[in-house]
């Protein structure tokens, strides 16, 4: 869900030059009796700093290696030869690795603090009981908007997105589940239905948009909207959160009548070796305090729910970024669906985007 690709390929180049790809990696980690935790993390994905002090509390050194999307990170696990203690898939990627027997279980006996989580952020549909998941960070698909051209208050639907007002004023993620979601939404269905005259109706309402539609982009929209090129965007919160920080202008709303709810979790998966340090690093992070340090760092809403108590006060009450539970009720979390309807929702999706 997150999109550090530059970042990410920075850590490539260095890694590349240093002769520390993931195959070294994978050499110098394989004993599973050293003191060492291979996390497998998407990139610039938390505060170094906590990594530092991990390893002094605890003498295990992190190995981190990273991937930018959750396609990537399920193949490398799947082929095998890597000895990944910890990865950090979302939501319905979940749902797949373990319908695929790719994790393994989480011994609830070894960990500790799983009560400071907030009962909104745990036993999810894509992992009733938590069995295989850690809740890491979670966020929403909303709209961004310039308040140099929009008023706040003036864009609080998804339907108002449709106006003839805002021709040509609007970029979207280009991301297909989300684009066809809050289209779904907007005529009130569900982002993860399989019904083929809905997800019709959602694209052809789409086709409707276009006028308003200046560009489908992804990672570049945020330079976009930080530097004012449109009014108004489609994006994640997370996203949203970095524009923000270079615009003051930026403003993110979730739609009253209801929007996805991401989430990104810390599993096990079946190629994990380093179990003491696994369960170590777990507790690590389920601990307020750290949790707080790396919603700090990375700009993202802690599902810790004693973490977000010790937040800045600022950070608390932005309701954009944790909505009360009204509107919390109302956010759907993608569900991993079949082959052949992920397939219909791409091919229609593009047909949006051929016709825009």
């Amino acid at each position: 869900m997150k999109k550090f690709i530059i970042a990410i390929a920075v850590l490539l180049a260095i890694c590349a030059g240093l002769g520390l790809g993931s195959h070294e990696l994978t050499k110098s980690t394989g004993d599973s009796g050293s003191k060492v935790l291979n996390l497998y993390n998407w990139g610039d994905y938390i505060d170094p700093s906590l990594l530092s002090k991990f390893q002094k509390e605890t003498g295990y050194h992190v190995n981190v290696e990273t991937f930018d999307s959750n396609e990537a990170m399920y193949t490398k696990i799947k082929q095998g030869g890597t000895n990944y203690d910890l990865t950090v898939p979302s939501d319905y990627m979940v749902q797949k690795m373990k319908a695929d027997h790719m994790l393994i279980p989480l011994d609830k006996s070894k960990l500790t603090g799983m009560s400071h989580y907030g009962a909104s952020f745990m036993n999810k549909s894509f992992d009733p009981g938590n069995r295989y998941s850690i809740p890491y960070f979670w966020g929403t698909l909303g709209i961004i908007y310039n308040d140099k051209y929009i008023k706040p208050g003036e864009l609080t639907h998804w339907d108002q997105l449709w106006h003839s007002k805002y021709r040509n004023d609007i970029m979207l993620i280009d991301s297909a589940r989300d684009i066809m979601g809050f289209s779904l939404i907007s005529q009130g269905h569900s982002v993860n239905t399989t019904n083929t005259k809905e997800l019709i109706a959602a694209k052809n309402k789409l086709n409707r948009l276009s006028p308003n539609v200046k560009a489908v982009v992804a990672d570049e929209i945020k330079m976009y909207m930080a530097e004012g090129e449109a009014p108004i965007a489609v994006d994640w919160s997370g996203e949203a959160t970095e524009m923000m920080s270079q615009n003051a202008h930026l403003h993110y709303v979730v739609p009253t009548e209801g929007s996805n709810m991401w989430f990104d979790n810390l599993v096990i998966p079946k190629t994990a070796k380093h179990f003491k340090a696994i369960y170590a690093f777990l507790n690590f992070m389920n601990k307020p305090e750290n949790a707080a340090q790396n919603a700090k760092y990375i700009g993202y809403s802690t599902p810790n729910t004693d973490a977000y108590k010790l937040l800045p006060k600022s950070v608390r009450d932005d309701k954009q970024f944790y909505p009360p539970k009204r509107v919390l009720d109302k956010l759907e979390v993608y569900s991993n669906l079949s082959a052949k309807k992920v397939q219909q929702y791409n091919d229609l999706y593009l047909e949006f985007k051929m016709h825009h």
